[in-house]
């Protein structure tokens, strides 16, 4: 696993932060790639966003964008979700959408995993972005090839990027 730290000033596009972006150049392969929270970024094959503003191909819930894909289809991911609670209620809120307690607890990113996990096929990457390298995980079949840790001193919170490779298919515990 190859751990990198290296500082960059803070921006809300996340993508646009010059030693990301270059992960992600360095990183995604060919093939289908899906961002299913783009923003402005048009880096995927196929792009998602609540915010139709954005000119993505779909504007949806990420959990119904990630259900559109067939099983193994996939060949990789860049999951830049909303990173806290309070981040998920300010974008639902602001494009009409109920915030209840399901939309702000874990099982928010738990089930965009299990169906991360279901699209991405065998050998597959996905790209995470967030406050920790928790990433998709070891149950869900994947193993973490390269973490890149973006500092933005001060009270900024430090961007963690885990690239992961889907080694098998997600682990049953029944």
């Amino acid at each position: 696993m190859r751990i990198e730290r290296v500082w960059a000033m803070p921006n809300k596009n996340t993508f646009d932060i010059l030693p990301i972006k270059q992960l992600i150049l360095e990183e995604k392969t060919e093939g289908l790639w899906i961002d299913p929270f783009a923003n402005k970024n048009k880096l995927a094959t196929i792009t998602n966003d609540l915010n139709p503003e954005f000119g993505t191909n779909y504007n949806m819930d990420a959990l119904d964008f990630l259900k559109m894909f067939e099983d193994n289809s996939v060949d990789g991911v860049l999951y830049d979700p909303p990173y806290s609670p309070r981040q998920v209620s300010e974008c639902y809120n602001d494009f009409g959408y109920d915030v209840t307690w399901e939309t702000t607890n874990a099982s928010f990113w738990g089930k965009q995993k299990k169906e991360l996990s279901r699209i991405i096929k065998l050998g597959g990457k996905i790209i995470t972005f967030g406050w920790n390298s928790g990433g998709i995980g070891k149950t869900n079949g994947f193993e973490i090839s390269r973490i890149l840790l973006v500092p933005h001193g001060g009270w900024h919170n430090d961007t963690i990027c885990t690239v992961e490779v889907k080694k098998h298919q997600q682990l049953s515990l029944f």
